[in-house]
């Protein structure tokens, strides 16, 4: 998808009406129209980046910083019992708009809300492979 059709790039350029709850050169932070639990927020870019891939290392850097000020903010004003911070990147992974954004989910004692997954068995082979592997890049 073009930046032109990006829900993202539109409420991020005011296009589109959200509801900011911090703005800077940056980022935009908004109320999620569709959350997960109260006070779920997003941090959007303001400039179209398709994923954390495609994300410059230094603005990565700043997302997570404002995540964690976000999140301790969130979670001293609810009073939520813990914080989810999820950040997909590709259709297999769960993202569904691709321009760069962190979701941050309040968590309550049982809430019935999941995001987790069946724990699989690493496997000695696949252990050695990996960190070779990982190692080489690195």
């Amino acid at each position: 998808m073009g930046e032109n059709k990006c829900i993202f790039c539109k409420i991020a350029n005011g296009e589109v009406p959200s509801s900011t709850v911090y703005e800077d050169d940056v980022f935009k932070v908004i109320l999620d129209i569709n959350p997960a639990s109260a006070g779920h927020v997003l941090i959007i870019s303001k400039q179209h980046y398709k994923n954390l891939l495609e994300l410059p290392s230094d603005l990565a850097a700043k997302s997570i910083v404002l995540a964690k000020k976000l999140m301790i903010g969130i979670t001293d004003i609810l009073k939520c019992d813990g914080v989810n911070l999820v950040q997909n990147n590709e259709e297999a992974a769960g993202q569904t708009v691709f321009h760069f954004h962190v979701h941050i989910i309040p968590r309550y004692q049982d809430d019935n809300l999941r995001l987790n997954w069946t724990p699989g068995l690493l496997e000695e082979e696949i252990k050695v492979k990996m960190l070779t592997d990982i190692r080489n890049y690195m």
